[in-house]
């Protein structure tokens, strides 16, 4: 039986990585300490997904490891060694505030993090694929500086510009701008990951991920923007629009057809590759249409609030261009458009509810 292993396992990419690659015929080894409870506070736990992870899969294994604890992760590599075909590296400390609160605990998880992992898979299981999650935030600023114009509801890109119809491609630059802590360090893992591929010639890939989503989220107000939104329409909590009028735009994509991506990788791996990631431009919205879109989905307004101040390095406008990833693997195609994944979210978000008070109606979670 094949073995991957997967960090970050309990979050949002590693549990639907967990849980496809067990339906594919794979051992799965989980590495996860919970730390979105750490950074984002008890709403934000990973904990419900390990133990429904644990309690609902057979062949997967859990471990409650720090990524940064090299002594722990080349024990755990080392226990699998070359029966070890696939790494998923999904851990992240993944949000804007938190890391310029703490930039060298940021950059120690997500860079140091991804440094153990990398040499510690070249030692014990060098001829596994390795999967990072990065980040379109490794563009930094870039996208800010696209000829925006602004319609009622969005920030759009000038119709006349090349990227109007199928968004920002992988030869954007990272260039002279600024990234924010977090797209620092994402960035400098991405590099990493990089020169693994072409350096030593391991197969690896970066996905720089936009918006992944899906029902299966443990979203906070720092980090998940369309399942936090959901969870405010839903439970009734007051949501905080910031900056840029509420017209900053995202494509979105369902964390199910993120992963199918990585699998599509598996089958076929390259070395040292790059794929933007997300739903392109009909998947996209910007803050006030997602409002619009979810008040109408669960029948209620939002108790929406503004402040004029944007997150710095925060994007204007951001649609994926995953034209290279199709090149490459043709048979990929996102099977979610934006409402089912919006569906997808209510729809589990409201079952955990009940879950943990079968007698409350979906408006108790506070």
């Amino acid at each position: 039986m094949k073995t991957a292993i997967v960090t970050g396992s309990a979050g949002l990419i590693g549990s639907e990585s967990v849980t496809r690659l067990v339906a594919h015929g794979f051992r799965v080894v989980g590495i996860d300490n919970d730390a979105r409870q750490t950074f984002f506070g008890p709403e934000a736990s990973t904990e419900w997904r390990r133990r429904e992870l644990e309690r609902t899969l057979r062949g997967y294994t859990h471990h409650h490891v720090d990524i940064r604890d090299e002594g722990r992760i080349h024990d755990i590599f080392r226990e699998h060694g070359n029966r070890v075909g696939l790494v998923i590296h999904a851990a992240a400390q993944p949000a804007h505030d938190w890391a310029a609160r703490a930039p060298a605990v940021d950059f120690s998880i997500n860079t140091h993090g991804t440094m153990v992992l990398l040499e510690t898979a070249r030692r014990w299981s060098p001829d596994a694929t390795f999967i990072f999650t990065s980040s379109n935030k490794v563009y930094g600023e870039y996208p800010n500086h696209l000829p925006l114009v602004e319609t009622e509801t969005r920030w759009e890109l000038d119709p006349a510009d090349p990227r109007w119809e199928h968004g920002i491609d992988e030869t954007a630059s990272v260039d002279q701008t600024r990234h924010s802590v977090f797209g620092a360090s994402k960035l400098a893992a991405d590099v990493l990951v990089q020169e693994y591929g072409r350096y030593f010639g391991m197969k690896t890939a970066c996905f720089r991920c936009g918006c992944i989503t899906g029902g299966k989220h443990s979203a906070t107000t720092d980090h998940g923007f369309l399942a936090y939104l959901v969870r405010c329409a839903v439970s009734g909590t007051p949501y905080t629009i910031h900056g840029y009028k509420g017209k900053q735009v995202r494509d979105n994509l369902h964390v199910g057809d993120l992963v199918e991506m990585f699998l599509a990788f598996s089958r076929n791996p390259r070395h040292g590759e790059v794929y933007n990631a997300g739903g392109g431009r009909t998947h996209s919205c910007s803050v006030l249409e997602a409002v619009a879109l979810i008040e109408r989905l669960v029948g209620r307004a939002i108790d929406v609030h503004y402040s004029e101040t944007n997150r710095r390095g925060d994007h204007l406008w951001w649609i994926t261009d995953v034209r290279k990833f199709r090149s490459h693997y043709p048979e990929w195609s996102s099977t979610y458009d934006l409402e089912a994944t919006l569906s997808d979210i209510r729809n589990s978000l409201t079952s955990r509810m009940r879950d943990r008070d079968p007698t409350a109606g979906p408006t108790t979670d506070r």
